[in-house]
């Protein structure tokens, strides 16, 4: 459904890059100029240092040839200058049609619009701040890709080909075209104003040299990536990685859950894709000074009678998972809530923390 009608054929081959097919046509405009710039400065000596004429005139009389405006000489001419002007009228004539011919090529082509659009978005790329890095836009990458713009991240991707470009461009993605394995596209993606990279590229190899240059660039980040083996994973642990998903290892346990059991399967993919309109998961980060339930167990905070929202697991700072927490587990400093509920009890809960907890995706 994303590659739609612009999917390219391999057999093809890949299509030029934009930038090159305007390299032609820029250089073009940039001769058509050079020239008109030097019939300029030669009409303008000519006159000076053979008729003798002050730099203004001589600029001017040059000026009035080249704009075929037909005022006249500003002094009479001698015969070689007369054979000289008709030179310089006929060779403007020629320069300026090139000139104007390039321009409009130019502008049926959309060179102008290309430019326009590439500086707003290298404004919207200057702007990132706190959002997210996608590397890779493989089968992978567009499903990460889609549900960050379902749910409203502000993300920008990094793919080195150009025609998934083109296609997650037409999407409505930020884009930044590179190899995401080097520091220059890490960089261009404002790397060390994000919070999150996730690399999703096809190759373990690559996926290793991301997390290692990401975490390099900005040692804060947390950084997810994708793995094809076991062996991979335990690499890309080691690596920095905070998180390592094998799309092959996750999908087969998966799929034996949903044939094991399929009811809870179904309730669980409902909540994670938002596919459930009513139901959602969401979770809070306790502040580890101003929250008002900080030190205090879940019966004294009266969450689950305020908000209506179900607190169904307690991550603490050290990884400590406490799933189905009891009523006098307290809450401690850098907990992490996991809770469960519609969107009103989620919002209940999240006027009750704030603006004292800041809520992470």
């Amino acid at each position: 459904m994303l590659f739609g009608k612009k999917k390219i054929s391999k057999k093809r081959g890949r299509p030029v890059p934009k930038n090159h097919k305007y390299l032609h046509l820029r250089q073009q405009l940039t001769f058509g100029v050079l020239c008109l710039v030097g019939l300029f400065g030669t009409g303008t000596l000519w006159y000076r240092l053979v008729e003798k004429w002050t730099w203004l005139d001589s600029a001017y009389m040059t000026m009035n040839v080249l704009a075929t405006v037909g005022i006249g000489e500003i002094y009479p001419l001698s015969q070689l200058s007369r054979l000289f002007t008709l030179f310089l009228i006929l060779t403007g004539v020629i320069v300026i049609g090139y000139i104007v011919n390039r321009f409009t090529e130019a502008l049926i082509q959309g060179y102008f619009q290309d430019r326009i659009k590439q500086r707003q978005e290298n404004q919207l790329l200057e702007s990132l701040n706190q959002h997210y890095i996608l590397c890779g836009f493989g089968r992978t990458g567009c499903q990460i890709a889609l549900e960050f713009y379902s749910e409203g991240v502000s993300f920008v991707l990094i793919e080195a080909d150009l025609a998934q470009c083109e296609i997650a461009k037409d999407l409505g993605y930020t884009v930044v075209q590179g190899d995401a394995t080097l520091d220059e596209s890490l960089i261009k993606a404002r790397i060390y104003n994000a919070i999150c990279l996730v690399s999703a590229l096809s190759s373990d190899a690559n996926n290793l040299y991301t997390v290692l240059s990401a975490k390099t660039l900005n040692p804060k980040i947390r950084a997810i990536a994708r793995a094809s083996t076991e062996e991979a994973v335990k690499k890309l642990s080691r690596a920095g990685a905070d998180a390592v998903v094998s799309p092959y290892i996750t999908g087969g346990r998966r799929l034996a859950a949903a044939a094991l059991r399929p009811q809870v399967m179904d309730f669980v993919d409902g909540i994670l894709s938002s596919g459930d309109d009513s139901v959602y998961m969401e979770e809070f980060a306790i502040d580890p000074v101003k929250c008002p339930c900080l030190n205090k167990s879940l019966r004294e905070t009266k969450l689950r009678s305020l908000s209506g929202a179900l607190i169904v697991a307690i991550r603490r700072q050290d990884g400590e998972l406490i799933v189905s927490p009891a009523a006098d587990t307290l809450m401690l400093s850098h907990d992490v809530l996991i809770s469960i509920g519609t969107a009103q009890q989620l919002r209940k809960l999240n006027q009750i923390l704030a603006p004292l907890i800041s809520k992470s995706k």
